[in-house]
């Protein structure tokens, strides 16, 4: 029994049982990651954030915290083509977002060792710099110390 979950794992991955070359396998997602640094801004504990792309959106409610991480799932089926992101920030009892950006992106191609892959794109957003695909150091800073706080998960962006 255990050897046929072997082979069907093997077999789903395209790995071979005796391959050398590490796997990974399953867990490449075609998806959008943005970091945003609240920096800047004051009153969004609460407000509710929008990131948009490719016919798809995902939404929630920021925290008071430095540095928020918010992922997007594409389709399986996502390109490398350029398509507008939109990000969008609206604080709680308002009509009108404090943050409406959008950038047009090209996705790029991630593989998983074993014959696919998927495509996806890391972006930041900062009061300074904007929807961007170029990761600032403050973002970067930002990230590293969340990650070294005691009382974080580990950050997955």
């Amino acid at each position: 029994m255990l050897a046929a979950v072997s082979a069907v794992a093997a077999a789903a991955s395209a790995c071979t049982p005796n391959s050398q070359q590490a796997c990974a396998g399953w867990g490449v997602e075609s998806e959008i990651s943005l970091m945003f640094l609240q920096e800047g801004y004051t009153g969004l504990a609460g407000a509710s954030y929008e990131l948009c792309a490719r016919g798809r959106c995902t939404d929630g409610e920021l925290k008071q915290e430095d540095l928020t991480r918010v992922h997007l799932r594409l389709p399986e089926d996502a390109d490398p083509h350029s398509g507008p992101v939109r990000f969008r920030v609206t604080r709680r009892g308002s009509d009108s977002p404090v943050i409406d950006a959008s950038s047009d992106v090209r996705l790029t191609y991630q593989s998983d060792n074993c014959g696919g892959g998927a495509y996806n794109r890391s972006l930041a957003f900062t009061k300074a710099d904007g929807l961007t695909t170029k990761i600032p150091p403050s973002v970067t800073a930002a990230w590293r110390h969340q990650a070294e706080a005691p009382d974080s998960p580990s950050p997955s962006a």
